[in-house]
């Protein structure tokens, strides 16, 4: 596997987005952002009274250096906004470049049918939906599609940078392939599933690199409360201003107050950190969930998995190893156990499939025993046949079957032997603990039971575990009868579960769930998964599936691994977490703010409340630039957070809450104060000195 580059930063990463932060600075690009936007006019005014204090044009009350100062400070404040912006598309950009060099101009053989393959060699951006071309060996496939015909080994590494090939063949749920990958051996028949720059890889790099990302309904409703937020300020200091002037008039003083104290108390009184900060937490969300190799069709689609309640999960992958296999010999009627193991080790060596092979290799563990002199033994394999439903050996003048209970029983009768009541008694015990027993005879005698069950994946009761903590339901999803599925549910801890699922149970389940008000998500790859994945508010398709199941679901698995969903629920929750952390920093910081430029700004009208400088700052001057200041760098300070996003822990959403409360709301109003005074004793000697 690939190593993917996970840290935050790279020199490329900042040179790219130094520049990236400069052209952003255009209008166009700054009224997208509609609390730094603010700022942005903000810094303009200041910049324009910059240049009118230079002429002598000024309200006497402020000097033109710190006029120019406020500019300088209110600029860096717009540049560090677009850094975190840039700093996070950048590490998409990234990901995308990648991608991009799997992208190729590749020459396709176009035929008519999966019969005459005849080709035509043409360019394979020119096929169109529904073509069919052909590929062989040692060639790149040049458009995304489903296999009509034959079987091969195809290279993903491009995509998922996965080095092991895997199988892609006719029918079934493994039919799709993707336009960059290439064929390893054999040649495959292909069907082209999507329109010229409308491919899977299209997407993927749209989606990474953010050209696709769409605000989420959520992101939506929190930058209109910051509009909100703002707007209410901006009268809130108008009025301000308009209760100075009135005062100072009735007073008949001068007024104390200067259009730049007003700027500065507007900008530091919006909610600036989480405006400045709120796209980077999107895209780099998005970024977390292409690390972990899943593509997400939208940004509403990871903030869905955030609030998800109802997981529903296939057994087989999920939840256990994938093959049954073989975890104890029961011998019966005297027989002894290394007996029954040898016997079924030599009718299992012929046996490819993983349950054959882990009984060869259950035999070794437990009796060291080896390979036997097969060619001296005149050995002959009977091959597993579905009207017999047995396989075996003529080993040594033996004759050594293992198969089905029922069939296995027939076949000794048929032979003259004994059926065995105690071998009944133990298949009928190993069919109600769910799992599958194989009965081995030799020479037409029951030596006894092979008991085969699903491993479940070492962890996975832990993970439920903390799934349950976090409030969500787990319910697993198997084809096996009810007794099998009940308890392998009950080993595996999951809280419920689907036996005998067929698509419409599927379907039925999620809109029960959905009709109770919960956020359902659900993996599947098949085309009877399809349905299913429409119907769930978070929908996983399996690369490896069918282009059906990846065409409904929002988001695609490029390592196909079931238990993906778990990961995205953690990404798409610790998302969420972020984002409404820095919300609360974000608004809790500004409570500091006000104790340092209000009392600065009115102590000339109002002299008692200098009683709220509980932070004695030096001066009114040193108490605006301060808190400037320190608005400005907090927004660089909380750039790797946003990237990198809060810790998520799985426990009860309650303890969640007041932990970020404690950590995030706290902290956002002491550090404010630790952070204001300790810029105010750094910049205080250079004041006295201008």
């Amino acid at each position: 596997m690939e190593q993917k580059n996970t840290s935050l930063f790279n020199q490329k990463m900042i040179q790219d987005a130094l520049k990236e932060m400069l052209i952003k600075l255009k209008p166009s690009a700054q009224i997208k952002n509609p609390v730094m936007f603010l700022v942005y006019v903000s810094a303009i005014m200041t910049t324009i009274l910059s240049g009118l204090s230079l002429t002598g044009i000024g309200d006497g009350i402020v000097s033109s250096g710190f006029i120019i100062v406020v500019s300088l400070i209110l600029w860096l404040t717009c540049l560090f906004a677009n850094f975190a912006e840039a700093i996070a598309e950048g590490r998409g950009k990234a990901q995308a470049a990648e991608l991009k060099k799997s992208k190729k101009a590749v020459m396709a053989k176009k035929v008519t049918s999966a019969t005459d393959l005849t080709p035509e060699l043409v360019n394979g951006a020119d096929l169109k939906k529904n073509d069919l071309f052909l590929v062989a060996a040692g060639e790149t496939i040049a458009a995304d599609g489903e296999v009509i015909a034959g079987a091969a080994s195809v290279d993903e590494s491009a995509i998922t940078g996965e080095s092991a090939p895997v199988i892609r063949e006719a029918g079934g749920d493994r039919s799709a392939v993707t336009g960059g990958t290439t064929v390893l051996s054999d040649k495959i028949v292909v069907k082209v599933t999507q329109e010229a720059g409308n491919s899977f890889l299209d997407k993927m790099i749209g989606m990474v690199e953010g050209a696709n990302r769409k605000k989420t309904p959520n992101e939506i409703a929190l930058e209109l409360f910051l509009v909100a937020l703002s707007i209410i300020f901006v009268l809130v200091v108008a009025a301000l201003y308009a209760y100075a002037v009135l005062s100072s008039r009735i007073n008949g003083i001068h007024n104390p107050l200067s259009i730049v104290w007003l700027i500065a108390l507007l900008v530091c009184l919006a909610p600036t950190t989480i405006g400045a900060l709120l796209s980077a937490i999107g895209i780099a969300g998005m970024s977390r969930l292409n690390q972990a190799n899943v593509l997400a069709m939208s940004g509403r689609a990871i903030e869905a998995a955030g609030d998800t309640d109802v997981l529903l999960l296939d057994k087989t992958g999920t939840i256990t190893l994938g093959n049954r296999r073989a975890s104890e010999f029961i011998p019966v009627d005297g027989h002894s156990e290394k007996e029954l193991a040898i016997a079924a080790q030599l009718a299992s060596l012929a046996d490819e499939t993983p349950e054959g092979r882990s009984i060869v290799i259950l035999a070794k563990e437990k009796y060291d025993l080896r390979e036997q002199n097969l060619a001296a033994n005149q050995t002959k394999f009977i091959p597993f046949s579905a009207q017999t439903k047995m396989s075996g050996v003529d080993y040594a003048g033996d004759a050594i079957r293992k198969g089905a209970a029922a069939n296995i029983q027939e076949y000794v009768v048929a032979n003259h032997g004994q059926a065995s009541q105690e071998c009944q008694n133990v298949v009928k015990s190993i069919s109600q603990k769910g799992g599958t027993p194989l009965v081995v005879c030799r020479n037409n005698v029951i030596l006894g039971v092979i008991y085969l069950k699903d491993i479940i994946k070492k962890g996975v009761k832990e993970k439920f575990s903390d799934l349950r903590k976090m409030g969500i339901k787990t319910i697993m999803i198997t084809g096996d009868n009810p007794i099998t599925a009940a308890a392998i549910a009950a080993e595996a801890g999951v809280d419920s579960f689907l036996a005998q699922a067929t698509p419409e149970s599927k379907l039925k389940t999620i809109r029960e769930y959905q009709d109770q008000g919960h956020l359902v998500a659900m993996t599947g790859d098949g085309t009877n998964d399809a349905p299913a994945l429409a119907q769930a508010d978070v929908a996983v398709a399996m690369n490896t599936g069918t282009q059906a199941a990846k065409e409904a679901g929002n988001m695609v698995d490029l390592d196909s691994s079931p238990t993906k969903l778990i990961e995205i629920v953690r990404i798409g929750k610790q998302l969420l977490m972020t984002r409404g952390s820095l919300t609360t920093f974000s608004i809790a910081n500004d409570i500091a703010k006000y104790f340092a430029i209000i009392p600065a700004m009115f102590v000339g009208l109002y002299p008692k409340l200098n009683v709220l400088n509980i932070m004695h700052l030096y001066s009114p001057t040193s108490a605006i630039l301060s808190a400037l200041i320190f608005n400005a760098l907090i927004i660089v300070a909380l750039i790797p957070l946003a990237l990198k996003g809060v810790r998520y822990r799985e426990v009860a959403a309650s303890q969640l809450l007041r932990h970020n409360l404690l950590i995030y709301g706290l902290g956002g109003i002491l550090i404010p104060f630790i952070g204001i005074k300790v810029i105010d004793l750094i910049i205080t000697p250079i004041l006295q000195l201008i």
